[in-house]
């Protein structure tokens, strides 16, 4: 099997570039392919220490392996950060780094890992076994406020609420140079990326994605922002303020216009400073209004405290 990926302003050596391309692959496995000759840059045989200026074209040859049976989900002791319980759900605070569920090169240390050994079998197992309680995601370099059903009926009725988008979420997010309008509505179509199935890009063919954004804080080469989520498409905040030429600071996939200027920003910092920072919604029972708020994570601070306030 090939992979062929067009490179959108990904700069740097090939083996680290590509890293961050094939995230479910290990560094070890890359070197591999390095050195098998089974990464082509522009059609020739590259090195691991070749410099890419960002607008390549990578192939990749990925040899076939036999699946292996489906590994039963493990519960492990992982500290959780939880913000609230009842009998019906869990409302918990994600730390960056953290991945949400199992999947190829993540089979342990995820989210879903945790909570198996802190609640058992009190899980809703709607329809994925992968993802018990599950009602939705957040990136694995993200952080903050992710909602878990203990039960099916809780999980279907939280579900409804994120589809019919009555569920809000604010985020907040530190992005590239500064944005001149105190707010603004970002109104265009998402898919995945016909050039890299790792992206995700603004297409004319794409579902709806409307997203909402408040300056809280102009500094000198940033923004901290605020954004509201109207839908929730995948990446759909990292895609959207790509789009408007204010990618996320230490985002490895969208940084696009992140230029050598930006550099020391971006290297604050292992993944994007995008933190889910409120979540509101009814109980799924009791329908009652509920509310939860969280404060940014100390690494995201730590970096605010170094940057110069404009205002």
């Amino acid at each position: 099997m090939s992979q062929t990926f067009n490179l959108q302003g990904e700069t740097g050596r090939l083996d680290k570039v590509l890293t961050t391309l094939l995230p479910s692959e290990s560094r070890s496995t890359i070197q591999k392919l390095i050195k098998q000759d089974l990464v082509q840059v522009n059609g020739v045989v590259a090195k691991a220490n070749l410099k890419l200026e960002g607008h390549e074209s990578i192939t990749i040859v990925i040899p076939e392996v036999e699946e292996p049976e489906e590994e039963t989900l493990k519960a492990e002791d992982i500290p959780l950060d939880i913000v609230y319980e009842d009998e019906d759900l869990v409302v918990i605070n994600k730390a960056a780094g953290m991945v949400v569920h199992p999947s190829k090169g993540h089979h342990s240390g995820t989210l879903v890992n945790a909570l198996l050994y802190y609640l058992g079998h009190n899980l809703a197992y709607p329809d994925d076994n992968t993802r018990p309680g599950l009602v939705h995601r957040i990136d694995k370099d993200t952080s903050g406020l992710i909602v878990v059903a203990k039960n099916n009926a809780a999980h279907h009725l939280l579900s409804e609420q994120l589809a019919d988008h009555s569920m809000g979420r604010t985020y907040y997010a530190l992005v590239h140079g500064t944005i001149k309008e105190p707010e603004g509505t970002i109104e265009v179509p998402l898919r995945r990326d016909p050039s890299n199935r790792l992206r995700w890009s603004v297409q004319p063919d794409g579902k709806y994605a409307l997203t909402h954004f408040k300056v809280l804080q102009r500094y000198t080469d940033s923004t901290l922002v605020e954004l509201q989520l109207a839908t929730g498409r995948t990446h759909q905040i990292r895609v959207h303020m790509e789009y408007i030429g204010h990618p996320l600071v230490g985002d490895p996939v969208y940084r696009i216009g992140v230029g050598q200027m930006r550099g020391a920003l971006t290297r604050l910092t292992d993944g994007q400073l995008l933190h889910a920072k409120e979540i509101h919604f009814k109980h799924p029972i009791s329908n009652q209004l509920m509310s939860f708020e969280v404060p940014l994570p100390e690494h995201f601070e730590d970096i605010l405290r170094t940057l110069t306030p404009l205002e």
